[in-house]
């Protein structure tokens, strides 16, 4: 007995002198968390940049609302979602399936109020309006884009729908230009 005791203290103490692997131990010992960490940031940074994109795809297809060019050319919820979705053209294809447009009208800024657009933890469509109003009316424009999240490490954080995604809004309001129809 006390033989393969001394072969295994013997095989402990030359394992905790070698230093030929140390290096590859501590890179594993650190590079889960750092790639998980690495890979949180870049996801963050995703969330970030798509939510500055439909930003500017907001303000940019408002613009159309804003001055009347939208209305007087008979725009619709479809024409509009493909403007937005043009100006988010480093999305792709996913743009399409992914964005949703709430357009609505009020009588006074005083009047304007939001509404949640998920019931039970899913986006519901059917709580989206498209109306842009006539000339001089007050326009509130939400888009919603649901973009897929990378991590599943910053899911809890980051989800805020059912499926596992992250909705990002955009929402611009403003009174027409008074135009000629």
């Amino acid at each position: 007995m006390a033989r393969p005791a001394r072969k295994t203290r013997a095989l402990l103490q030359r394992f905790r002198r070698a230093r030929e692997g140390s290096a590859a131990v501590e890179f594993a010992f650190v590079a889960g968390p750092f790639l998980a960490l690495m890979f949180g940031i870049l996801d963050l940074g995703l969330v970030f940049l798509v939510s500055t994109t439909l930003e500017n795809a907001v303000d940019e297809a408002s613009r159309k609302i804003r001055t009347g060019e939208f209305q007087t050319a008979s725009g619709t919820a479809s024409t509009f979602k493909t403007n937005v979705c043009n100006e988010m053209s480093w999305l792709g294809a996913s743009c399409a399936s992914s964005v949703y447009v709430d357009v609505r009208t009020f009588p006074k800024f005083a009047d304007v109020t939001t509404t949640d657009p998920t019931t039970n933890g899913a986006f519901d469509a059917s709580k989206t309006v498209f109306s842009t109003g006539a000339s001089e009316s007050i326009v509130v424009v939400r888009v919603y884009y649901e973009w897929s999240l990378m991590t599943p490490l910053l899911n809890p954080g980051l989800k805020n729908l059912s499926n596992g995604k992250r909705l990002i809004s955009a929402t611009a309001t403003f009174r027409n230009e008074p135009y000629a129809t």
